[in-house]
């Protein structure tokens, strides 16, 4: 078993923890301070009737996407659920696009076309959100194989919750990458509740990813996803092994969603304290200690709470003054061909 934990933080030149870097730190920071600043203005937003339809935050859960995000290279792919904000801003598309895509403006990613659940950015990896249940699993697989085929070096990143654990799909991925060793990591974002069910409850292992692992001939690994730093070093490894021909990696990443399942979800249905406690371990409560820790200046940290803060005001209100989308966009880029008639 793996389980990958930061150990003590030290002083800037201790030796201890270096192996990160002061760079990477500050960005593994913003990045999770972008997610925090705009899922909360999403949320904002959505009580000002501003956002239809519903959404799915990831509040709570930033160090999982910063840190897979973090330690990717240009090429690698990322495929996401329906709460795919998050590591869609953290493969770099900006605040203002996915705003505008959430609000179905013009300046959205997808002209407002595919709302909060479907956001997709070629141009940055993010190969798409996927609303069904583990459908993505298998979609990167082939994407994975592709890479293998070719003799590409890019890395498929698949993200899915808990409850996936239970779809036949995960299964099928897991096998299939396993046999033909593809360089894919399954990263299972595990928040105690596969939508108001909590996991331990209709599941016979305690971690439904990485208590299966073993299964398909895969190491067991279990992480504290409210760590950036654990996070970034265990993908790191992960990319590593793929890189290198080893196959595939099954990472359960021990997380906390501080809002309901969806905007329509008040999560009554967690016991007395339960978020509290979470809260303690707050991801970026964590990391602003950290960085302190290091020897990183107060001022540069707030410089950075400040920009971030900037630049989710300066997007919404771009957002709020784009228009709509045109109707004569709504019957295009249904199908491949980029138009709308079925073919056979």
């Amino acid at each position: 078993m793996a389980t990958v934990k930061d150990r003590a933080p030290g002083p800037a030149g201790s030796g201890l923890n270096d192996d990160i870097g002061e760079n990477k730190r500050l960005e593994l920071y913003r990045t999770q301070v972008v997610i925090r600043e705009a899922e909360q203005r999403a949320f904002d937003l959505f009580l000002q009737n501003l956002v239809k339809g519903t959404s799915h935050l990831s509040l709570g859960q930033e160090a999982v996407a910063a840190g897979f995000a973090g330690a990717m290279k240009k090429g690698d792919l990322s495929f996401c659920t329906y709460r795919g904000h998050a590591h869609t801003l953290a493969r770099g598309v900006s605040v203002e696009k996915v705003l505008g895509e959430l609000m179905q403006r013009d300046n959205g990613l997808m002209r407002g076309k595919g709302g909060s659940m479907h956001l997709t950015s070629v141009e940055h990896g993010v190969m798409g959100s996927y609303a069904i249940i583990g459908a993505h699993l298998p979609i990167a697989c082939g994407a994975a194989w592709r890479a293998q085929y070719k003799g590409a070096k890019d890395v498929s990143v698949c993200f899915f919750g808990d409850g996936t654990t239970n779809i036949g799909a995960f299964h099928e991925a897991l096998n299939f990458a396993a046999v033909w060793k593809l360089p894919v990591i399954f990263v299972c974002e595990n928040n105690l509740y596969m939508e108001y069910t909590p996991i331990a409850d209709v599941t016979a292992v305690e971690h439904p990813a990485a208590d299966r692992a073993s299964a398909y001939g895969l190491e067991r690994i279990v992480i504290d996803g409210n760590d950036a730093d654990a996070v970034y070093r265990t993908a790191m490894t992960a990319y590593d092994k793929a890189r290198a021909g080893k196959g595939p990696s099954l990472i359960e990443c021990m997380t906390y969603r501080h809002s309901g399942h969806s905007r329509a979800d008040p999560a009554k249905y967690r016991p007395e304290g339960e978020l509290d406690r979470w809260k303690l371990r707050d991801p970026i409560k964590i990391y602003r200690e950290r960085l302190l820790q290091f020897g990183v200046a107060e001022k540069v940290i707030a410089a950075i709470d400040t920009d971030v803060r900037k630049v989710v005001d300066d997007a919404t209100e771009a957002c709020k003054a784009a228009p709509n989308p045109p109707l004569d966009i709504i019957t295009t880029d249904v199908y491949a061909d980029g138009g709308w008639a079925w073919r056979n």
